[in-house]
């Protein structure tokens, strides 16, 4: 008989009693595999592996390059013209996209093929398929935001290779639909850190709904996830104390409710990006502090000093580009020299406090009490006061109507996700990308880089796309 091979991801238990995702690579038969728990498991983890590996680094950095608010070196540095996007930053691209398809195939497998296995209870198959059907929606939501309409595989055409490009209204639907199933068939708490559960399928699917401007439902569904009770934000004292939530020591947070795991055997290469290594070693190379800004910067010099975030963010590091260089303390591992095993954060809590007063401030056509009141929590915290109480810095719905009340979130969205590759995908979501470039770099944003190029390699595989008609404009 010939088997069909398809790599899986055997994740390791890390510490005493604590689970969390790693990885150890082996083939396996499929007409073999699926028959047990365990097999299931290590399947599963196999479609979360390509979107958490270091392949995928590309992703984040240019996203964080994109945005109007930090800088990049080396091939990233290309960006902050505005003007296009250069020949190795769509070579990334292509990487971006290759990764985000295998997270695809791997999660396309499990669905397809849990169902068959013999020693799985069908509550495990659900929850099991709800896992595989969240890591696909995540990689279809991240491909229809940066290149619109991509070709659709799932389990009803896994070997098909020619797939035409599809409509966004047709990606979208797939997601939707895909995390409704994952979040009525997942538990409330995920089966290690850094798997999907209940409320992680219904923060991604609030995010999806914020996306396509369906403000009600988007409202709604932060709000199931507020009401839940599951999460809360860390208390911020100092500015440091918000190595609470990114330090390298820290396992998780009651402010974590999807984050990729790391830890030192499997390092995060993306530290190298931000700052100097634990040991104090610069390396060299132009992807090292592949991120920066200035103290000139007019994102930054609107930040108020006083902000907490602020503080504990930046830092003085001369890189040869003058004395107004600042770096990023967000993500130090005082011990990393090559890698940090500093968490990523997907989604966190204070993400989805700031989810609610957007699509409630657009459903309402202005800011309700709820809606300020969860934006102050998050703004409040960033001072160092309690995030339930009120403060001397909070703001006051009566003075904001549905569009200045927008600005001031956008705002403190910028401020409280920088660094964690939000702020560009804000920007194209809102259609404020032109404008923000515009006002805070004094560029014009060349309209080809709202979307990115369909790969070569894509094109060249998959004879159902033309590569005049159905590539982006500008390319």
């Amino acid at each position: 008989m010939k088997y069909k091979l398809f790599t899986v991801f055997v994740w390791m238990m890390l510490a005493s009693c604590s689970k969390i995702l790693q990885e150890k690579p082996k083939s396996i038969a499929t007409e073999t595999f699926y028959n047990t728990t365990e097999e299931v498991k290590a399947a599963v983890n196999a479609a979360y592996f390509p979107i958490q590996a270091n392949e995928f680094n590309s992703y984040y950095t240019l996203l964080e390059s994109c945005a109007e608010n930090i800088y990049g070196k080396g091939s990233l540095a290309a960006i902050e013209d505005y003007a296009g996007y250069s020949a190795a930053n769509i070579t990334n691209m292509g990487g971006v996209w290759t990764q985000l398809y295998l997270a695809i195939r791997n999660a396309n497998l499990v669905i397809k093929n849990t169902p068959k296995g013999t020693g799985t209870t069908d509550q495990e198959k659900a929850q099991f398929v709800g896992e595989a059907k969240y890591v696909r929606a995540f990689s279809y939501f991240a491909l229809v935001r940066l290149w619109a309409g991509v070709p659709i595989r799932t389990e009803e055409n896994l070997d098909l290779i020619d797939v035409k490009r599809a409509a966004v209204a047709e990606v979208y639907q797939l997601i939707l639909s895909d995390l409704t199933y994952a979040e009525e068939n997942l538990p409330d708490n995920p089966r290690m850190l850094g798997c999907a559960s209940k409320w992680v399928a219904k923060t991604l699917l609030a995010d999806v709904l914020l996306t396509q401007e369906k403000w009600p439902e988007a409202r709604d569904k932060a709000q199931e996830v507020i009401a839940s009770g599951k999460y809360s934000l860390v208390n911020i004292s100092t500015p440091d104390d918000f190595e609470k939530i990114y330090g390298a020591d820290v396992l998780t947070t009651s402010e974590e409710v999807f984050y990729f795991k790391y830890n030192d055997q499997y390092g995060w290469a993306l530290m190298n990006f931000f700052h100097i290594t634990g040991d104090g070693y610069k390396p060299s190379g132009a992807n090292y502090f592949a991120f920066y800004t200035d103290t000139e910067d007019k994102f930054y010099k609107s930040w108020d000093d006083g902000d907490f975030r602020k503080q504990h963010n930046f830092y003085h590091w001369d890189i040869g580009l003058g004395n107004n260089t600042l770096l990023t303390k967000k993500y130090i591992d005082p011990n990393g020299t090559t890698g940090a095993s500093n968490d990523w954060p997907v989604y966190r809590y204070a993400e989805v406090l700031l989810m609610y007063a957007e699509a409630a401030n657009r459903a309402s056509h202005g800011p309700s009490l709820q809606a300020m009141e969860n934006l102050n929590k998050v703004h409040r915290r960033a001072y160092g006061y309690n995030p339930e109480l009120p403060s001397p810095v909070d703001y006051n719905a009566a003075n904001y109507n549905e569009d200045t009340f927008f600005d001031l979130l956008l705002r403190e969205r910028g401020y409280e996700t920088i660094l964690e590759c939000k702020r560009w995908l804000d920007l194209l979501r809102t259609g404020t990308a032109a404008k923000m470039v515009k006002l805070n770099t004094g560029k014009t944003l060349a309209e080809s880089m709202l979307l990115w190029p369909i790969p070569v390699s894509e094109i060249s595989y998959n004879k159902a796309i033309d590569p005049v008609k159905d590539q982006n404009p500008g390319y």
